[in-house]
């Protein structure tokens, strides 16, 4: 039987696909033709880095709002913390007139200063130090939860973008290959049957890529919510693998550790207050007694001290000794999280980089299966359908092998997002 100059390019092109493997889930650009709707995305802007994706989301997300608030709220206490005096002075002002036909007065003019009671000023600035260092812990703890975000709609959107490619490089081939057939059923040396059944598969693999351009806009589109960027990034990081010791300086156990700091300063403050801050007086009095007598002046100074005040500040204390009891719960509890997170990655990392492995020896037997399917075909030994069937699992394990490559490399971001690692 005569050779087929249709199926040499055909399967050069598989071929092609299958190496291009290893680098789909990295998302970068093929050597292949693709669709429309990626190549004008490529072509529109370069790639970012995912350090330049995670801070454009942060720019375009509440939790920058939030830290930001956050660290000026602990700044303004920080700046009263260092006051000389423990809240705002008070201007008096009376005037007291005598009897009626009397021209006696007399006027006061006074001004009461709050005074620090003694160890309560250094509370607060330790209070308010506290307070700044657990707004910049949560500032990167919220950096982090964000960053996830980020890796997996990039990783969906590699994998999309990936897919993409097979899809529009096996819709191409199967295209030339009806083209080639038809031509040969209109010379009489393939049956009418062998055109339907590759423009059958030709239709299949239109369907499939209409799929794949759809689900990578509906991709994108997230992405772009997310970040304001039109391209994934190049990829998505591959970082020295982290073990148990990174767990100490996890964003998310910097965060439990200061909120019990910060806990712990709160509850000193609230006990060195115990009630409202004495006053210092200072007050100039104008006496004029009247019937010609002359206007006499005198200055006060006097000292109010609140006492028998414990019982109203119990309320706070209570509070303050709650709230440090939860974040004490609360750090022990992310140690043990965080940890068992850590070790979860570490096995599912273990297992995709198994079943990306397989995946590529399945595609590189399935491919030399159809070589040889292909060579049995020239010697007039195997019918098209049986062809086409052996190079449609080619395919479809090829693309399988992708689509397992894409998630192992989502795997190993998802471990350095266990490990606390930012970008």
């Amino acid at each position: 039987m005569k050779s087929h100059p249709w199926f040499n390019p055909w399967l050069a092109g598989r071929v092609l696909a299958a190496s291009a493997l290893s680098c789909a889930a990295m998302a970068q650009p093929s050597t292949a033709p693709v669709p429309a709707v990626s190549a004008a995305s490529a072509a529109s802007a370069s790639r970012p880095t995912l350090s330049q994706a995670l801070d454009a989301a942060w720019q375009r997300s509440l939790e920058a709002s939030e830290a930001s608030g956050q660290q000026r709220r602990a700044q303004a206490e920080q700046a009263a913390a260092g006051a000389w005096l423990a809240a705002a002075p008070s201007l008096e002002l009376s005037q007291r007139e005598g009897r009626r036909n009397s021209d006696s007065r007399e006027t006061e003019v006074g001004v009461a200063l709050p005074l620090w009671r003694p160890g309560q000023r250094d509370k607060a600035g330790q209070a308010a130090q506290a307070e700044l260092d657990w707004a910049a812990a949560a500032e990167q703890a919220a950096r982090l939860r964000l960053a996830g975000l980020v890796r997996e709609s990039a990783g969906a959107l590699q994998a999309q973008e990936s897919e993409l490619r097979l899809t529009g490089l096996q819709r191409q081939l199967l295209q030339r290959l009806s083209d080639d057939v038809a031509r040969r059923v209109k010379a009489g040396d393939l049956a009418p049957a062998d055109a339907l059944a590759a423009r059958a598969d030709l239709a299949d693999a239109e369907a499939q890529d209409a799929e794949a351009q759809q689900r990578l806009l509906t991709q994108r589109s997230h992405w772009q919510l997310l970040t304001g960027l039109g391209l994934a990034p190049e990829g998505l990081g591959r970082q020295a693998p982290p073990n148990e010791s990174a767990l100490d300086e996890h964003p998310e156990s910097r965060l439990a550790r200061q909120a019990l700091e910060r806990a712990r300063y709160s509850v000193a403050l609230v006990q060195a207050t115990r009630g409202s801050a004495p006053e210092l007086g200072v007050s100039l009095r104008q006496e004029r007694p009247g019937q010609g007598a002359g206007t006499q002046h005198t200055i006060a100074l006097g000292l109010r001290i609140p006492f028998g005040t414990e019982t109203h500040s119990q309320p706070r204390l209570a509070a303050a000794l709650a709230e440090q009891d939860l974040a004490q719960t609360i750090e022990q509890r992310t140690r043990a999280r965080l940890s068992a997170e850590l070790q979860l990655a570490q096995s599912q990392l273990l297992g995709s980089t198994a079943q990306a492995r397989l995946g590529q020896e399945r595609a590189a037997l399935l491919r030399e299966r159809a070589m040889l399917i292909e060579k049995s075909f020239k010697a007039g030994e195997t019918p098209l359908p049986e062809l086409l069937r052996a190079l449609n699992a080619a395919a479809q394990a090829e693309n399988a092998a992708a689509r397992q490559q894409a998630t192992l490399s989502l795997a190993q971001a998802r471990l350095q997002q266990a490990a606390g690692l930012l970008p």
